[in-house]
């Protein structure tokens, strides 16, 4: 590292923000909007004055390049749908008529219309609605949104540059439109989609921007030869059009392997790489394929996706490094920025010292401009940046938060025999259905009810002290005995006790865990208007005492049905938590794993027979690379098998999954040795169901037949159709019914609708199976 580049000038930019603002005033102006509360123009004025104040932010800090287009409503690939004109033909005439309100359709459905599937974003906790696609969608440009939001920036005498989803990877992220062949290739539509990029990317240059960037994270996947191929003559098109701005394509999650030297044969103007955790790759890389000469680098040295402070040496390292291998060199970060929390400074209930282990996106954007200074103007400039550096770099490796020793003994101890059940699936499901008596296709729900306003206001009440904890306890009894006589008058076969006193269900365990801290204000997108905040695992885990035994003993003391005990599970806790970087992730899954099994030990020593132990991120957390894979999934799997290994046959475990594309984990899902699993069916119309049939899975399943993340109630005989399609891949004995995912944002009165329409769709094709 050099203390001094004269001849360099580096440029700070991010690719993307985090848009709910400080207060989540998006979230609460779209909500508003749907409950007729807010107007249009009301939340088209707050959308622009969080841009602004976005931007403000940015270039306050020194950022030198600000991202337009990145800012949506409710997802940015939805944004891409519209700009392509791609809308399903379900949609097309609420678009027509309204498009705010149809464009809210195609993300969250309408009574009469299903919304578009929705998925997570690579191995994120982002989710994004799934274009559909077949041989006869027609594109067409619409550039409205990207040239509105440029010219606002422009017009604030910014420098913008327009971020949008590049055309392969809008491809490969699509499905077959319902009816289309399940074998149709949206990328066959590649030569048909460019010329509207090319018309989006002439009204982009119109309207003043000089640069645009096009996202192309699927080529951190392995690609075969033929998607090889479709990028570059992709990117030969796009970089050969005579009428365009300068080109940045960007990828990120991972290093670019073989696409990237089919990138930089192209004639595209420059490349945004990541170069943290094992994007690190892309420096060799890159050096291999004799770097960018001429062309613009931005390199992403600065974690997008994760909270711990930059270590300011290494990367000005890395820095110098690329200097040699690039014409030009920004510095970004790894990712857009909107997969952290918008600011530290709300952070009092973290020790100040910890505080300063933290950057969250502000904090970044300012990490990004100090190694920007750095690299220009030497390293002289930010001595007191890089002291201060590397003193909290120390503070954190020397703490004792980070270092249990009883934790460390326990963990080593751990054997094969602790992961494995007493006794194999087949013998313990015959003594799981005499002890149950349960009847074909039971019926259960996934763990949470509707938080209502008076429980979040009740929550609210008890942390600023308007209420004690007595008197919360109360409104929680209260909440399970309405949850569980709800569930006992509609016929629900497995009963949950709804979680009322929970907040979040990685936060209410990380609040009772040692070695976990929480945040007031970390707020991190997960959905539309979903938002969560992800606690901090910041040391080794342990659990002080039972976490959720006393409310689960109370819900059945209400009922004679069983009542499932509802944890959330070691790769979960981790996938949805800003998880330590300092060790292996499977010594620290380990460490959560026997945690919790200490839990499910005394919910079964309480009586509970029906244990469920949520898995969502499993899938989710999986490498994007098929090298990568085999290792996490030993120790994936491994964790929850030690989570769950110590019960008896007689105890059902349970898990769940959702929003993720199962396919690629049918094995490991065996392999967690779970006698039930409910997994997110129903926007997908029961692909899941097929998929464990072909693979040959053995045990007890429940694809959800209620779409949770849509306000719509499905009627009954929509549900016994989806039992049904159930049906052709899963035998009966073997098949059960329920939600796709918990109930916690929904409202209580389509959740009772749509629970006994669930209800009444079992029995209907209970009966029809017993004729």
């Amino acid at each position: 590292m050099t203390s001094k580049s004269a001849t360099v000038d580096a440029r700070a930019t991010v690719y993307g923000y985090p848009r709910q603002g400080r207060n989540r005033e998006l979230k609460k102006a779209i909500e508003g909007y749907w409950k007729g509360r807010v107007t249009a123009d009301a939340l088209r004025d707050t959308a622009s004055a969080l841009r602004r104040a976005n931007w403000r932010q940015l270039t306050e800090a020194g950022v030198h390049e600000v991202p337009t287009g990145d800012f949506s409503y409710y997802d940015h690939v939805l944004d891409t749908s519209v700009m392509l004109g791609a809308i399903p033909e379900r949609h097309r005439a609420a678009v027509a008529a309204e498009p705010l309100d149809g464009y809210f359709a195609m993300a969250r459905g309408t009574q009469d219309v299903a919304p578009l599937e929705m998925t997570k974003w690579f191995d994120t906790n982002y989710h994004y609605l799934v274009p559909e696609l077949g041989p006869d969608t027609d594109f067409s440009a619409d550039s409205t949104q990207q040239v509105a939001q440029l010219a606002e920036a422009l017009a604030l005498g910014l420098t913008p540059r327009p971020v949008l989803v590049g055309p392969v990877t809008y491809l490969l992220l699509a499905k077959p439109a319902p009816g289309v062949p399940a074998d149709f290739e949206p990328l066959t539509l590649l030569d048909r989609l460019l010329p509207v990029y090319a018309d989006v990317l002439s009204d982009l240059k119109a309207a003043g921007a000089e640069w645009v960037q096009l996202d192309e994270p699927a080529l951190v996947q392995d690609r075969t030869p033929a998607e090889l191929n479709a990028v570059a003559r992709a990117y030969r098109d796009l970089g050969g059009l005579e009428n365009r701005p300068r080109l940045l394509v960007a990828s990120y999650f991972d290093r670019l392997g073989e696409a990237l030297p089919v990138l930089a044969r192209t004639p595209v103007d420059g490349l945004a790489l990541d170069f943290t955790g094992p994007a690190a790759a892309n420096l060799d890389d890159l050096a291999a394929v004799g770097g960018l000469p001429g062309r613009r680098l931005v390199a992403g040295v600065v974690d997008g996706r994760n909270i711990w402070i930059n270590d300011y040496e290494k990367s000005l390292t890395t820095l110098a490094t690329l200097l040699g291998l690039a014409g030009q060199v920004d510095v970004a970060a790894s990712c857009s920025l909107l997969h952290v929390p918008l600011d530290t400074a709300g952070e009092r209930d973290i020790d100040p010292q910890i505080l300063r282990w933290l950057a969250f996106a502000r904090q970044k954007s300012a990490e990004i401009v100090t190694l920007a200074k750095g690299l220009t103007q030497g390293t002289d400039t930010i001595a007191a940046e890089l002291a201060a550096n590397r003193a909290d770099l120390a503070s954190r490796a020397g703490s004792a938060i980070t270092h249990d020793p009883a934790v460390r003994a326990r963990t080593a101890a751990v054997t094969d025999v602790d992961g494995r059940r007493a006794q194999p699936y087949a013998e313990r499901t015959a003594a799981q259905r005499a002890h149950l008596g349960l009847p074909l296709l039971p019926t259960t729900t996934i763990g949470s009810f509707p938080q209502t306003v008076e429980l979040r206001s009740a929550r609210a009440d008890l942390r600023a002290g308007r209420t004690d904890t007595t008197g919360y306890e109360k409104r929680i009894r209260a909440e399970i005995a309405e949850n569980i006589a709800f569930q006992e008058k509609a016929g629900i076969d497995v009963l949950v006790h709804g979680e009322p006193e929970r907040n979040d269900m990685v936060q209410y365990f990380a609040e009772q865990l040692t070695g976990y801290l929480a945040t007031q204000h970390g707020w991190v997108q997960s959905y539309g208007t979903r938002y969560v905040r992800p606690p901090v695992l910041a040391g080794d885990i342990s659990r002080s005492g039972p976490m959720t035994v006393r409310w689960t003993l109370y819900a059945q003391s209400l009922t004679d049905r069983p009542v499932k005990g509802m944890l959330t599970g070691p790769v979960t806790m981790l996938a949805w938590s800003f998880v330590r970087d300092d060790q292996p992730l499977g010594d620290t899954a380990r460490q959560v794993a026997l945690a919790l099994r200490d839990e499910v030990t005394d919910l079964e020593s309480a009586g509970t027979s029906v244990i469920q132990v949520d898995e969502p991120a499993l899938r989710e957390t999986l490498p994007l690379r098929a090298a990568d894979r085999p290792r996490y999934l030993d120790w994936a799997t491994e964790a929850f098998r030690l989570t769950t290994g110590g019960v008896r046959p007689g105890t059902q475990i349970h898990t769940h999954m959702c929003y993720a594309e199962f396919g690629d984990i049918l094995q490991a899902i065996e392999d967690l040795d779970a006698d039930v699993i409910s997994l997110e069916a129903a926007r997908s119309h029961m692909q899941v169901a097929g998929e464990l049939a072909t693979a040959g899975y053995p045990r007890e399943v429940g694809p959800g037949v209620y779409d949770i993340h849509s306000p719509r109630v499905p009627a009954a005989d929509e549900a016994a159709a989806l039992l049904r399609k159930g049906l052709e891949a899963i035998p009966p004995e073997r098949l059960w019914a329920n939600p796709d995912c918990g109930l916690k944002t929904r409202g209580w009165a389509e959740t009772r609708a749509s629970l006994e329409n669930l209800v009444a769709a079992a029995r209907t094709v209970r009966a029809e199976l017993r004729s």
